[in-house]
């Protein structure tokens, strides 16, 4: 892509968004066969308890590997802080984000990631900056509608520009992992573990499967999850389903499809 080309000769600083994802990951080895280390940054979101144990330590070990600097940004506010805080200002409207008012990402995510690569760049002397997010056409539709490439007219301002780039939006998830393996890394824990996403441990878009998951190895986070529902009246997920609900849904359809291939594990 020569727009890419020529904002790394014009010494533009790389974002790497590393969520501790497949996407995150593939995408970061795409950028350092092209982009000189010193030119690359990663920043997490560390979103604590909400987030996969592990996720964390898995962006930093891969930014160490390859000598890339790596930056936490954390929000001011937790998740369920952020839930009880508009329960307890605005309790006639939905406490939970929603596909619609996706608090959670810009509360939790981008607003400490555009601060965090603000401050990285004014400190390093970058006025260019390229950041780059692991979004794929293949995960929805409305991902598959995304420009790759665009300004990013709210955070350029006088003396800065800022672009937005999705290096791997073209990629399909097999690609993914293979580029990972071929690189001689290994994905996050809990993809290993059947998770098909890796986002926040009960994430609001997930799938009943990855909640379930969720669930079996966050038995505490899933409780505290439940009991928040109650309080406030509202539920979590966008399908507006209980958590529990969604849970003991995909338990029930993992037994039921256990016990119709029961019979050949006994042959």
């Amino acid at each position: 892509m020569e727009q890419i080309q020529k904002l790394i000769a014009a010494n533009a600083l790389f974002v790497v968004n590393h969520s501790g994802g497949k996407d995150s990951q593939a995408m970061m080895i795409e950028l350092l066969k092209i982009v000189p280390v010193m030119q690359l940054v990663v920043v997490h979101a560390t979103l604590g308890e909400a987030e996969w144990a592990g996720a964390l330590e898995h962006a930093q070990a891969q930014a160490a590997n390859a000598g890339v600097v790596f930056i936490v940004a954390e929000a001011v506010k937790s998740f369920t802080g952020m839930v009880e805080s508009r329960f307890a200002t605005r309790p006639e409207v939905p406490s939970f984000p929603s596909a619609s008012h996706r608090q959670c990402t810009s509360d939790l995510k981008r607003g400490p990631i555009d601060r965090e690569i603000r401050r990285y760049a004014k400190l390093n002397g970058f006025s260019k900056i390229v950041n780059c997010m692991g979004l794929r056409a293949q995960e929805s539709h409305s991902r598959a509608k995304l420009t790759t490439f665009k300004t990013n007219e709210r955070n350029s301002i006088a003396g800065r520009e800022w672009f937005d780039w999705l290096p791997i939006h073209d990629m399909k998830i097999d690609q993914v992992f293979a580029l990972i393996k071929a690189a001689g890394q290994a994905p996050h824990w809990a993809y290993a573990a059947g998770n098909q996403r890796l986002s926040c441990v009960f994430c609001i878009m997930a799938s009943s499967h990855d909640l379930a998951n969720g669930a079996k190895h966050n038995p505490a986070l899933l409780a505290k999850y439940v009991a928040l529902e109650e309080k406030t009246g509202y539920t979590m997920h966008v399908s507006r389903k209980p958590l529990l609900e969604l849970v003991a849904a995909a338990g029930t359809i993992a037994a039921e499809a256990g016990a119709e291939t029961e019979p050949c594990d006994l042959v």
